[in-house]
Protein backbone atom coordinates (compact mmCIF):
# COMPACT_ATOMS: atom_id res chain seq x y z
CA UNK A 1 0.00 0.00 0.00
CA UNK A 2 1.55 3.42 -1.12
CA UNK A 3 2.20 6.46 1.57
CA UNK A 4 3.29 9.46 0.93
CA UNK A 5 3.77 11.91 3.87
CA UNK A 6 4.41 15.74 3.03
CA UNK A 7 4.36 18.81 5.19
CA UNK A 8 3.79 22.60 4.15
CA UNK A 9 3.64 25.62 6.35
CA UNK A 10 2.81 29.16 6.75
CA UNK A 11 3.57 31.83 9.54
CA UNK A 12 3.89 29.57 12.57
CA UNK A 13 1.64 27.18 11.80
CA UNK A 14 3.09 23.91 10.70
CA UNK A 15 0.69 20.98 8.42
CA UNK A 16 1.53 17.38 7.51
CA UNK A 17 -0.29 15.66 5.43
CA UNK A 18 -0.85 11.45 5.09
CA UNK A 19 -2.17 10.45 1.40
CA UNK A 20 -3.22 6.82 0.81
CA UNK A 21 -5.53 5.01 -1.29
CA UNK A 22 -9.27 5.63 -0.48
CA UNK A 23 -12.35 6.87 -0.69
CA UNK A 24 -12.12 10.49 -1.32
CA UNK A 25 -11.77 11.19 2.55
CA UNK A 26 -10.41 14.33 3.80
CA UNK A 27 -9.79 14.98 7.65
CA UNK A 28 -8.44 18.32 9.19
CA UNK A 29 -7.36 17.53 12.62
CA UNK A 30 -9.48 13.83 13.25
CA UNK A 31 -12.77 16.65 11.52
CA UNK A 32 -14.00 16.01 8.29
CA UNK A 33 -13.24 18.30 6.17
CA UNK A 34 -16.87 19.49 5.03
CA UNK A 35 -17.79 19.84 8.94
CA UNK A 36 -14.98 22.59 9.15
CA UNK A 37 -16.33 26.51 10.40
CA UNK A 38 -15.39 29.09 9.00
CA UNK A 39 -16.74 28.97 5.72
CA UNK A 40 -13.38 30.89 4.87
CA UNK A 41 -11.27 27.80 6.15
CA UNK A 42 -13.17 24.74 4.49
CA UNK A 43 -12.63 26.59 0.99
CA UNK A 44 -8.90 27.48 1.54
CA UNK A 45 -8.60 23.51 2.88
CA UNK A 46 -10.28 22.50 -0.55
CA UNK A 47 -8.60 24.37 -2.85
CA UNK A 48 -6.24 21.84 -4.20
CA UNK A 49 -8.77 19.11 -3.82
CA UNK A 50 -11.38 20.92 -6.78
CA UNK A 51 -8.64 21.47 -8.61
CA UNK A 52 -7.30 17.69 -8.35
CA UNK A 53 -10.71 16.94 -9.60
CA UNK A 54 -11.09 13.03 -10.10
CA UNK A 55 -7.40 12.02 -8.42
CA UNK A 56 -8.82 13.74 -4.94
CA UNK A 57 -11.43 10.69 -4.80
CA UNK A 58 -9.53 8.29 -4.89
CA UNK A 59 -7.43 8.90 -1.95
CA UNK A 60 -7.84 9.67 1.79
CA UNK A 61 -6.01 12.30 3.64
CA UNK A 62 -5.75 13.16 7.19
CA UNK A 63 -3.86 16.55 7.56
CA UNK A 64 -2.82 17.58 11.56
CA UNK A 65 -1.68 21.01 12.13
CA UNK A 66 -0.09 22.83 15.45
CA UNK A 67 1.50 26.09 15.69
CA UNK A 68 -0.07 29.45 14.32
CA UNK A 69 -4.15 30.57 14.28
CA UNK A 70 -6.64 28.61 12.23
CA UNK A 71 -6.25 30.70 9.26
CA UNK A 72 -2.34 29.84 9.24
CA UNK A 73 -3.14 26.69 9.65
CA UNK A 74 -5.68 26.45 6.93
CA UNK A 75 -3.11 27.68 4.64
CA UNK A 76 -0.26 25.40 5.37
CA UNK A 77 -2.63 22.51 5.32
CA UNK A 78 -3.55 23.27 1.42
CA UNK A 79 0.35 23.59 0.62
CA UNK A 80 0.31 20.23 2.50
CA UNK A 81 -2.29 18.45 0.55
CA UNK A 82 -1.65 19.79 -2.68
CA UNK A 83 2.16 18.60 -2.46
CA UNK A 84 0.60 15.01 -1.23
CA UNK A 85 -1.48 15.23 -4.09
CA UNK A 86 1.24 15.88 -6.52
CA UNK A 87 3.84 13.48 -4.72
CA UNK A 88 1.12 10.61 -4.89
CA UNK A 89 -0.15 10.83 -8.06
CA UNK A 90 3.76 11.51 -9.87
CA UNK A 91 1.05 14.13 -12.45
CA UNK A 92 3.64 16.67 -13.89
CA UNK A 93 0.77 18.24 -15.37
CA UNK A 94 -1.14 18.65 -11.88
CA UNK A 95 2.19 20.35 -10.70
CA UNK A 96 1.56 22.90 -13.67
CA UNK A 97 -1.69 23.47 -13.21
CA UNK A 98 -1.31 24.38 -9.09
CA UNK A 99 1.85 26.51 -9.93
CA UNK A 100 -0.58 28.44 -12.65
CA UNK A 101 -3.01 28.91 -10.20
CA UNK A 102 -1.51 30.07 -7.18
CA UNK A 103 2.44 29.24 -6.44
CA UNK A 104 1.59 28.98 -2.66
CA UNK A 105 0.11 25.72 -3.22
CA UNK A 106 3.11 24.03 -4.05
CA UNK A 107 5.80 26.85 -2.14
CA UNK A 108 5.51 27.90 1.69
CA UNK A 109 5.16 31.37 1.86
CA UNK A 110 8.17 32.95 3.48
CA UNK A 111 6.60 35.96 4.66
CA UNK A 112 7.34 36.42 8.76
CA UNK A 113 6.37 39.44 11.08
CA UNK A 114 8.99 42.24 11.20
CA UNK A 115 10.36 42.76 14.55
CA UNK A 116 9.82 45.38 16.91
CA UNK A 117 12.10 47.91 17.42
CA UNK A 118 13.49 49.99 20.18
CA UNK A 119 11.86 53.50 20.36
CA UNK A 120 8.29 52.11 19.32
CA UNK A 121 5.29 49.95 20.25
CA UNK A 122 5.94 48.02 16.93
CA UNK A 123 7.86 47.15 13.44
CA UNK A 124 7.09 50.90 12.52
CA UNK A 125 4.83 52.96 14.59
CA UNK A 126 6.82 55.33 16.66
CA UNK A 127 6.12 57.74 19.49
CA UNK A 128 4.89 60.91 18.75
CA UNK A 129 6.90 64.21 18.98
CA UNK A 130 5.98 67.74 19.93
CA UNK A 131 8.54 70.85 19.24
CA UNK A 132 5.92 72.98 21.35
Amino acid sequence: MKIVLTSGKRKNAIARATIRPGKGRVRFNKIPVELLNPEMVRKIVMEPLIIAKELANKVDIDVDTRGGGFMGQAEAARTAIARALVEWSGDEELRKVYLEYDRTLLVNDIRRKEPKKQMGRGARKRRQTSYR
